[in-house]
């Protein structure tokens, strides 16, 4: 058993660099260089070496304690390398730029308060003690940042400088609402929780009477803002990278987000009468208005 999650993990992190590879590929399509190097290359490369840099502690001590800080971490430094490596930025790069380390400065802050309340990680209970498997958790964090700001990156160092326009305004709007929404969010959640009348309950109140998955859906929207702001001044091979709010709904809804939190809620709360009345009114991820 245990060769073969070493295999299954050794694939994965064979796979995942071979998509980081073509993404770091495709953005760099006309854009910045540094020498011969194209700068979304370099970004690419430090989005997973910054990851395989911090497994190493990590490893030796089996914690996951870091893990979601050096997330954050990741997609702070590849931003500024882009920011200092590209040509001239123009407002909407710079605007793109502002955007993604305010959102990953909030957070990287927000989980790792959380996980150093909580103590751990279920996530990472089997594979922490796994070296390929955990090396392999490490490798999906670089290439999450990669594909999720590849739209971002390739505004900022693709050197197609264009005003902002109609769109751009647009993009900013979609943005400024998700950020809102996970902000409060989370918020919502972390005052829930910290309340102890509170305990042992789920949260059906604020924006999670109108989602089960309020924050993910403002994530989704951040992404999908950046997104939009990038499509005037993308060109050949970059429009690859609008594959990041594409990618982030997948992420949150088929595997790592709404998937193992919905399960985890079945298992605590399945079969009372008002959590089954919530599942039943209340959207996985779309908001709306309760009844």
């Amino acid at each position: 058993m245990a060769e073969r999650n070493n295999t299954q993990a050794l694939f994965g992190i064979v796979i995942g660099v071979a998509v980081g590879a073509a993404m770091s590929w495709a953005g760099s399509d006309g854009g910045d260089r540094l020498g011969s190097v194209p700068v979304f290359a370099l970004c690419g490369f430090l989005a997973f070496a910054i990851n395989w840099l911090a497994f190493i502690p990590s490893a030796i001590a089996q914690t996951e304690h870091y893990y979601d800080l050096v997330g954050g971490i990741t997609y702070i430094t590849v931003t500024i390398v882009a920011v200092l490596l590209s040509t001239e930025l123009d407002l909407r790069s710079t605007i793109v730029a502002g955007m993604v380390l305010v959102w990953s400065l909030r957070l990287a802050t927000f989980l790792f308060r959380r996980i150093s309340r909580a103590g751990k990680d279920s996530r990472f209970d089997t594979i922490k003690t796994r070296p390929v498997s955990f090396l392999m958790a490490w490798t999906i964090q670089g290439l999450w940042v990669l594909l999720t700001a590849a739209a971002a990156l390739a505004v900022i160092t693709g050197g197609n400088r264009e005003p902002l326009g109609v769109i751009g305004y647009l993009g900013i709007a979609i943005w400024l609402a998700g950020f809102v929404i996970e902000v409060v969010a989370d918020r919502q959640k972390s005052n829930f929780k910290a309340d102890p009348a509170n305990k042992g309950k789920f949260i059906n109140v604020g924006l999670w009477a109108w989602s089960r998955h309020p924050n993910y859906f403002g994530e989704i929207v951040i992404w999908t803002g950046i997104a939009v702001i990038a499509l005037p001044v993308l060109q050949g091979w970059q429009w690859a990278t609008l594959i990041s709010p594409v990618f982030v709904i997948f992420l949150l809804t088929k595997v790592s987000g709404v998937p193992m939190l919905e399960q985890k809620a079945d298992e605590r709360w399945g079969g009372q009468d008002d959590y089954e009345e919530y599942k039943r009114n209340t959207p996985v991820l779309v908001p709306r208005p309760p009844a």
